[in-house]
């Protein structure tokens, strides 16, 4: 017996029972009155589908996160082993020179070796910048699946052939940016994918919260990698390289076993992405308040049917093109924003464990562990900056407050960050907070939201594309932090500190339309909230 009564069946059985003889009056009551059970079973039914759609979301985000992380963890070992690659040979104790580069890997033995780090730095990151922009339009028109675990395995493959330098005693400089630029570009392909997977599972309800959490692969990823690497790095350096290889390409079958690219794939319901945008499409008896949807029984079905109708005009339309992309309101303040943000944080991701082993004096593997505490902080900036733009609504005055913040943090920490083990535990916390927060949230939530702007009328193929523009103009940046704090730290960490500071500033400083924006948002709403306008709102108050 179905849970509900279709109106054609119910004239049939009026028809049928016209003479109202007692059976027949029973047995009409029997059909339109379900009994206890029915309704419990219906509930049963209802509540395993709402586990099983929670369930696969949960997969999801749990398989996605694994797959950054190694990612991340395979990108992180060059930091470690450049203090392997060059460091003064008189102080080790198998010294029988009196040369103090005698031990150093050739060609990273002369003078200039801080110049050749950041050829090898920028090699990567400018071809991870210019392949993310031709990544995002092919991870909209192949599957994830395939694009995203393809990219996995060549990931690992690449960073194994850089350990492999070791033991087949390579040392033409030529090899080792070859090898770097090969596996930057077939690392462009995680990013658009993962981002665009949990897009497609996820609404935009809690996403700055939900991508806060799941953006901590990226800390994860290079904790994990400054540890692994960090267990060869003294004694046999290429494995340093040559494990992490393995672990990400060894993800990357587990991602072609068994990622699910779509909810529609294992008949789950897609997620509302603009409940505003769809409330015109509901039955009455629906309404918003406080931030949260509340539907009554009767149009429960609707919702389902709002769903579907999203989806069809959106498989039927093409991919978005790279200049479609760019009109999206808000696409360009935050990529440039990113750029100069993921300056900052790419220039500790590479050059952070030889600046602490440089000032503070610790042997390489010491730098490596301590380095991490930078990337655990940046795991608190992410779920904090994504928690607080949940609430207040305003992704870019959340960003701008932390990049404002970060500033005199790093003046901080050059000036004061070694004086103790302690002192220097708690500014890299505070520094990779708000450092990181920013950028993780540019990089997922706002992203994501961008992909998914209501200027795109349910095109759902936009949301790579627009990824890969974010990211990819943030690895322009990226790009140049390294090789910038390569040139300009022979001078001395001072000045790398002051170009830290300074792109900090103009991340802060591009993003001053966007909070404006945001600020008059949030003064309108208070007006309306005082009663000073009584037009409905257009968006929810807070």
């Amino acid at each position: 017996m179905s849970c509900q009564m279709s109106s054609e069946n119910l004239t049939q059985l009026l028809q049928g029972c016209s003479d109202f003889n007692p059976c027949a009056l029973a047995l009409f009551l029997m059909r339109i009155v379900p009994s206890p059970w029915e309704g419990l079973r219906c509930h049963f039914a209802q509540l395993s589908g709402v586990i099983a759609a929670l369930g696969y979301r949960t997969f999801i985000l749990v398989l996605t996160f694994l797959c950054y992380t190694t990612y991340h963890l395979s990108r992180k070992p060059i930091s470690i082993v450049k203090s392997e690659l060059h460091h003064n040979c008189s102080s080790s104790p198998r010294n029988n020179s009196n040369s103090t580069t005698w031990c150093d890997w050739k060609p990273f033995d002369q003078a200039n070796y801080k110049e050749l780090f950041g050829a090898l730095d920028n090699a990567f990151l400018v071809a991870y910048a210019i392949g993310m922009y031709i990544s995002g339009i092919f991870g909209e028109r192949l599957p994830i699946r395939y694009y995203l675990s393809g990219g996995m395995v060549l990931s690992g493959l690449f960073t194994a052939l850089f350990g492999l330098g070791y033991y087949w005693n390579i040392h033409e400089l030529w090899y080792f940016v070859l090898v770097q630029i090969l596996n930057g570009l077939v690392q462009t392909t995680g990013w658009p994918s993962v981002v665009s997977c949990v897009g497609n599972w996820f609404g935009k309800g809690k996403r700055g919260l939900i991508m806060g959490i799941w953006n901590s692969h990226t800390s994860v990823g290079n904790i994990l990698g400054s540890l692994i690497a960090g267990v060869w790095v003294s004694k046999s350096w290429g494995l340093s390289f040559i494990v992490p290889g393995i672990i990400i390409a060894c993800m990357g079958v587990v991602c072609f076993l068994f990622l699910i690219e779509y909810p529609e794939d294992v008949e789950c319901s897609p997620p509302l992405h603009h409940a505003g945008s769809e409330e015109k499409d509901l039955d009455a008896g629906h309404s918003i308040g406080d931030g949260s949807l509340t539907v009554s029984n009767n149009s429960r079905e609707n919702i389902i049917d709002v769903a579907e109708s999203v989806k069809e005009p959106a498989e039927e339309r093409e991919a978005i093109s790279f200049l479609g992309a760019l009109r999206i309101p808000g696409v360009l303040e935050f990529s440039f924003c990113l750029l100069f943000a993921k300056l900052v944080s790419y220039t500790f991701l590479f050059w952070l464990p030889l600046y602490i082993m440089n000032v503070a004096h610790f042997s390489a593997q010491k730098a490596g562990d301590i380095s991490t505490l930078f990337d655990a902080g940046g795991i608190i900036g992410g779920i904090t900056a994504g928690l607080i733009s949940d609430y207040t609504g305003a992704r870019g005055t959340t960003c701008c407050v932390m990049l404002i913040l970060a500033a005199p943090m790093l003046f901080v920490y050059n000036s004061v960050g070694q004086n103790g083990l302690g002192v220097t535990i708690v500014m890299l916390l505070i520094c990779g907070a708000l450092v990181n927060g920013p950028y993780a949230l540019i990089t997922t939530a706002v992203s994501a939201d961008l992909g998914t702007h209501k200027s795109l009328q349910g095109n759902a193929k936009a949301l790579s594309t627009v990824t890969a523009i974010i990211d990819g103009t943030g690895s322009v940046g990226a790009a140049l932090g390294p090789l910038l704090a390569g040139l300009i730290s022979s001078r001395g960490w001072d000045n790398v500190f002051y170009m830290l500071i300074t792109a900090d500033i103009l991340a802060c400083l591009l993003l001053s339309r966007v909070v404006y924006k945001e600020m008059r948002g949030w003064c309108g709403c208070y007006t309306r909230k005082r009663g000073y306008v009584f037009a409905e709102p257009k968006h929810i108050c807070l």
